[in-house]
């Protein structure tokens, strides 16, 4: 008998896998902590200046080459409606792998900083409330409480999809500087 055989028989056959119970890396933002599936983690590293891209939504912080790849940078903090600060000595990129459909991209998210690393189980899951105008609910999987702290659980796939991020640019307003821009190549 091998493994894969072993565990059918170990759970019972209304067995349901529990899609939110896994490893998560913590990071923070405006003093919450997020987390995002530890698997979808590619990599870490300090906040580094990004190579500009023109004509880019603004939460859009460039690109960077990662060994051969580029990879765009967003700013969590800016996608999420919340404050702009300085980055500082403790502000990270998180190289994330986005699934989209059946694509696959890499990208990186800037964030305060990184927090931890926890194993939530589904007795520690609670479902994700209406947040409001400033995050939509469901780009999170769920809230979960850890060591007294609550912890919003990202869908990431949601937040980075292709078709949310198009429409987060769509719904920016346009700046002075660009309106003049407009009304200039319209001449």
């Amino acid at each position: 008998m091998n493994a894969a055989e072993s565990s059918t028989q170990i759970l019972p056959a209304d067995h349901e896998v529990d899609e939110n119970a896994g490893q998560y890396l913590t990071f923070m933002l405006a003093g919450e902590e997020y987390g995002v599936d530890i698997l979808r983690v590619q990599e870490i590293r300090g906040w580094e200046k990004a190579a500009k891209i023109p004509n880019t939504p603004s939460y859009v912080r460039g690109v960077i080459n990662l060994r051969g790849t580029i990879v765009p940078i967003i700013d969590l903090r800016h996608r999420f409606g919340l404050e702009e600060v300085e980055y500082g000595r403790t502000t990270v990129v998180v190289v994330l792998r986005v699934e989209d459909g059946e694509e696959h991209r890499v990208m990186g998210v800037v964030v305060d900083a990184v927090s931890d690393v926890y194993n939530i189980g589904s007795e520690h899951m609670k479902p994700a409330p209406d947040f409001g105008m400033g995050m939509k609910s469901e780009f999170a999987r769920g809230l979960a409480t850890m060591d007294e702290k609550m912890i919003i659980v990202l869908d990431i796939d949601m937040i980075l999809s292709a078709k949310e991020l198009a429409r987060v640019v769509q719904s920016e307003p346009v700046t002075e500087e660009e309106a003049e821009e407009g009304s200039a190549e319209e001449v």
